[in-house]
């Protein structure tokens, strides 16, 4: 579709929200009564072209008594997976002058659409609205308004009597990207900022698509192959996808067959992505679409994929998953998407924190990849930037990074220019994963910066400022498969090793000097022990007030003093006298634990990052970047640490080139003489 007709159909729809349900809805709550009757109409004007024949063939039926399960039949007469038995269309039903006559005619109407349209006008709760619209006039105005012949609702265009396409068909991307338009432009009249959130731009899944099958199109046989997306939304991915891979396959010859598959938690996106599947035609599609959270409640466990396609929201909680699961805790979950047997670590934990979920959505098609065929499975999946760098070492982000990369799964991570996202205006990454690399690509991963590949879009839409056109795709699509040639500025190719790190925790002894003071004494006196308390006075007299420096020896005098007073050393009293008479000291011996070994001063570790690709490992980093500038430290074993993170700024940043000085003073010059006497007029106005 031209963008002169979506323009036009765009402003069409809003201009109906506003002549119709003006004072008799908040605008907020426009979209109750857009999105369906938008949809409705949608099935309408597939169904239009055949409705009569639907309708003989009905009575024909009922004449021979036929009058159970008639669904079936009639959609093969009507040539759509769904169908609608009622005598009359939205057309005929604007004629209506009868309030209650149209009240009883629509709701029959709509229970005229066969079973598997029910469930997506269930999900939109438009009846509940029948009574509301009826009582206030707005019913037969609403029909009226979107039978307008001047647009096309329909999958078909509108031929004028020689042939030629008098107006556009509404295709079903176009139909996606209209309906998700519809809903920023409400949400932007209510200041709701969640607009966009269940779609991602036609540009981007171009882009998406390209990734996904353009460097496979050479591998593609003739065969069914099965695309998923968990954060299906209105379905968009999906349609684009197998429109890409039919393509590429119909260019060489072989015939595919797609099976589309996808999950939405979402009422309204959800009923448009069935929807769009049984405008297709596709009514056995339409029941791979499914209701629910990929996250807690996942409809296609233990399936399958060849390609996976997916946009899920990041920096949202998703503490309600855990409310799903039956209120348990997020150390409590089991899941084995997320929880996985891996690196002798039977519970190797890929879960984030509880305030974004998109790396369990990256986890989920993982487990779907598969291991069987010769092109496995691909992923290319949109990220925010935490999905690259956030977490330590071990967390779920950090373990999920990690597993990806030493399974070599991790082919390439494209950064997109900001503000492309209706509602995002942040940077995003695509990552393209696969188990199933080509040889050249074995080891080593591909980052492609596309930050400054863009086009400015005339008007904001939303957040979303700029755009990528064909032109810009194609010029990212021959980074990527220029691979180790590409124009470095834009593309580089690492070892997965480059990514790893060790995290390291760099120790240093507690070193304690003691003073057995007046004033300490004093401190003690107020732990109310007696017995402590006077040992620690004898102590005084026999060591002295001065500061000693040996914490082990005068613990070892003072156990001596303490076993000839018939006194306990007990482990509260040893705390209250470290308490109470000790202070950090750096020219202090260290203090040695039980075993003799150095009891460790937390305030002084710290932890290092020490890069896999450091030459000599672990050891050699201590030995040349720690122990010189800190001779008593040393590496604690138990907290060795392997985690992956990644960075675009580290490898593409392009530091701003500095002023000559020159520029700048005759810069200031300037300034000077163009204000000079400025001072001198002001003053000479006031006087």
């Amino acid at each position: 579709m031209n963008q002169a007709t979506y323009n036009s159909l765009k402003a069409f729809i809003w201009g109906i929200a506003n002549d119709c349900l003006v004072d008799v809805y908040d605008v907020g709550d426009y979209r109750k009564i857009i999105l369906p009757f938008f949809v409705i109409r949608r099935f309408d004007a597939v169904l239009e072209q055949k409705h009569n024949d639907v309708i003989k063939a009905k009575r024909e039926y009922e004449k021979k008594g036929l009058t159970v399960d008639l669904d079936p039949a009639l959609c093969s007469i009507a040539e759509q997976a769904f169908v609608n038995k009622f005598e009359y269309t939205l057309t005929d039903l604007k004629s209506r002058t009868n309030q209650q006559q149209l009240k009883r005619d629509f709701i029959n109407y709509l229970d005229g659409f066969s079973q598997n349209v029910q469930e997506i006008l269930n999900k939109f709760k438009i009846r509940n609205e029948i009574d509301r619209l009826s009582e206030q006039d707005r019913l037969g105005l609403l029909i009226e308004k979107f039978v307008d012949q001047r647009y096309n609702f329909s999958n078909k265009p509108v031929l004028n009597e020689d042939g030629s396409v008098r107006i556009e068909e509404l295709d079903n991307h176009s139909m996606g990207t209209l309906f998700e338009d519809v809903i920023r432009q409400f949400n932007e009249e209510t200041n709701i900022t969640d607009a966009g959130r269940h779609f991602t731009p036609r540009d981007i899944v171009e882009l998406m698509a390209d990734l996904a099958f353009v460097p496979v199109q050479d591998r593609i046989q003739s065969t069914t192959y099965r695309i998923y997306d968990g954060a299906c939304g209105t379905g968009g991915m999906l349609t684009v996808g197998e429109a890409h891979i039919k393509n590429l396959a119909a260019r060489r010859n072989k015939k595919v067959s797609i099976k589309l598959f996808g999950q939405e938690n979402a009422d309204e996106t959800y009923a448009i992505a069935r929807a769009d599947m049984l405008v297709k035609g596709e009514g056995k599609q339409a029941d791979n679409i499914r209701f629910g959270s990929t996250i807690s409640d996942d409809k296609f466990a233990h399936e399958e994929f060849d390609f996976m396609l997916s946009n899920p929201p990041f920096g949202t909680p998703w503490k309600s998953e855990l409310k799903a699961w039956g209120d348990i805790k997020k150390d409590d979950i089991s899941d084995p998407r997320f929880i996985i047997d891996y690196s002798g670590n039977s519970e190797f934990s890929l879960i984030p924190d509880i305030g974004d979920p998109q790396m369990l959505f990256l986890a989920n098609n993982i487990s779907k990849m598969k291991t069987s065929t010769e092109l496995g499975s691909r992923i290319v999946e949109v990220h925010s930037g935490s999905s690259l760098f956030t977490g330590k070492a071990g967390s779920g982000w950090s373990n999920l990074r990690r597993y990806i990369i030493e399974q070599d799964m991790l082919e390439a991570i494209v950064a997109l220019p900001e503000n492309m996202f209706y509602r995002a205006g942040i940077g995003t990454f695509l990552w393209v994963v696969t188990n199933k690399k080509v040889r050249k690509r074995n080891g080593k991963v591909q980052l492609i910066d596309a930050t400054s590949m863009k086009s400015s879009l005339r008007k904001n839409l939303g957040e979303k400022s700029c755009e990528l056109t064909p032109e810009i795709r194609k010029q990212i699509m021959s980074l990527y498969l220029a691979y180790t040639d590409a124009d470095e500025r834009f593309s580089k190719v690492f070892d997965n090793e480059e990514f790893g790190f060790w995290s390291v925790g760099i120790v240093r002894p507690l070193r304690l000097a003691v003073e057995i003071s007046g004033k300490n004494l004093e401190l003690l006196k107020s732990e109310k022990d007696e017995e402590l308390y006077k040992l620690m006075c004898k102590a005084q007299e026999k060591l002295g007030g001065a500061s000693l420096f040996n914490y082990g020896a005068f613990l070892k005098q003072l156990s001596s003093l303490a076993t000839k007073q018939n006194i306990r050393l007990t482990a509260k009293r040893l705390k209250s006298i470290r308490s109470c008479f000790t202070s950090i000291n750096e020219d202090a011996e260290p203090v040695l634990d039980n075993d003799g070994k150095p009891e460790i001063y937390k305030s002084l570790s710290e932890t290092e990052q020490i890069p896999l690709t450091y030459e000599g490992g672990i050891d050699a980093f201590f030995e040349n970047e720690i122990k010189p500038y800190v001779p008593d430290a040393w590496v604690d074993e138990k907290s060795k640490i392997l985690g992956y993170e990644l960075s675009f700024t580290k490898y593409f940043y392009k530091p701003t080139k500095l002023r000559e000085p020159a520029d700048i003073i005759a810069d200031i010059q300037t300034i000077e003489t163009s204000t000079d006497g400025l001072l001198a007029s002001i003053v000479g106005g006031v006087n």
